[in-house]
């Protein structure tokens, strides 16, 4: 079957072109600190703003529309910021549809330790489009159905992106991994028959590419997760469960603010940070802008520009470990100052 690529690196005539979404609270903040960054690069970028999200939708009624899409469509990938979701039954998620409408099947979070943790760098691979988000509901009376959809499809090609990140990720050095990573495939198919699906078809796919794989219970990687998370390499798993074990994860390297995400389909992707809009300090120059730089470090190596992504990287590891970090990190900085001396460090090294 046809796999995404780690690294879009298809050769291009006209300059990257990114749709950029800041959405809500506090996205409004970080994207704007992310693309300082992107602009010390000094690369033939165009940028594209489109406004998505809670916003738009109190003001005309729809949180993105048709024309939205085709605007994103117009462009290569989309970087993309926060979105408030409220509990409100007419309010549709605007990432659920995104994810759907492109099919961005490969939900990429990275986690790894830049202070607290600096030991532990796994990678969870969770699947985007089905399992438990896949928007089939009954709403009775008195109860509500959701249907948890499972396919040999959905977990194929999942599978099969995680075992290419497995054989292409290098290590420390820079030269290819002799081996490749162990991949974890996380599942609870000693109760849901759907999860055992999950299960088969991801060793399958493992064996088929000679990956090394250990299968485990969603319930017992968490505890492994808080007790020993420097074992995990990479994760495989479901919608739900990838959700939840990637935020889990990101309080052991020092919160939502460092960690950043890919979602990626065949020919399109969207990059963000993982956090929410966080209402309550938006506008205050509060918010960590690490995690909108690290998923624009990300976009840039799925464009092909791994050089960029790395002294994007470089720059992150030098400010956080010269102490220039936002509050939530034991820091007195605004979310611009850091992201000044990233940008500062990236011009001068």
């Amino acid at each position: 079957m046809k796999t995404a690529k780690v690294v879009n690196s298809m050769n291009r005539v006209n300059p990257m072109k990114i749709a950029v979404a800041s959405g809500d609270g506090i996205g409004k903040e970080v994207i704007p600190a992310a693309l300082q960054v992107l602009d010390a690069l000094s690369l033939n970028i165009e940028k594209v703003p489109v406004e998505i999200g809670y916003g738009k939708w109190k003001r005309t009624g729809k949180a993105i529309t048709n024309d939205d899409l085709d605007l994103l469509r117009s462009c290569d990938c989309t970087f993309f910021g926060a979105i408030t979701t409220p509990p409100d039954p007419d309010y549709k998620s605007v990432l659920v549809r995104i994810r759907q409408e492109f099919d961005l099947y490969a939900n990429i979070r990275p986690v790894k330790g830049i202070g607290k943790g600096k030991n532990i760098n796994f990678t969870i691979v969770r699947e985007n489009t089905e399992g438990m988000y896949s928007g089939i509901e009954q709403v009775f009376p008195d109860a509500v159905h959701s249907t948890r959809v499972i396919t040999h499809k959905g977990s194929e090609r999942i599978a099969e992106y995680a075992c290419l990140l497995a054989r292409e990720d290098k290590d420390k050095e820079g030269d290819r991994r002799t081996h490749p990573k162990r991949l974890t495939i996380v599942h609870k198919a000693n109760i849901l028959k759907s999860c055992n699906l999950f299960r088969e078809v991801c060793i399958s796919v493992a064996d088929k590419h000679k990956v090394p794989w250990e299968d485990m219970l969603v319930d017992a990687t968490a505890h492994r997760m808080v007790l020993d998370p420097e074992r995990f390499e990479l994760i495989v798993t479901t919608n739900l469960f990838g959700d939840i074990l990637s935020d889990m994860a990101a309080a052991l390297i020092g919160g939502l603010g460092l960690c950043a995400s890919a979602n990626i389909g065949e020919n399109y992707a969207l990059f963000e940070p993982v956090h929410g809009s966080a209402p309550d300090i938006a506008g205050k120059g509060l918010a960590n802008p690490i995690a909108a730089i690290l998923s624009l470090a990300m976009m840039l190596k799925w464009y092909g520009k791994t050089k960029e992504s790395d002294a994007v990287h470089d720059a992150v590891a030098h400010v956080t470990a010269a102490g220039i970090t936002t509050p939530d990190l034991g820091g007195r900085c605004s979310t611009m100052k850091v992201a000044d001396a990233v940008t500062a460090a990236i011009e001068t090294r």
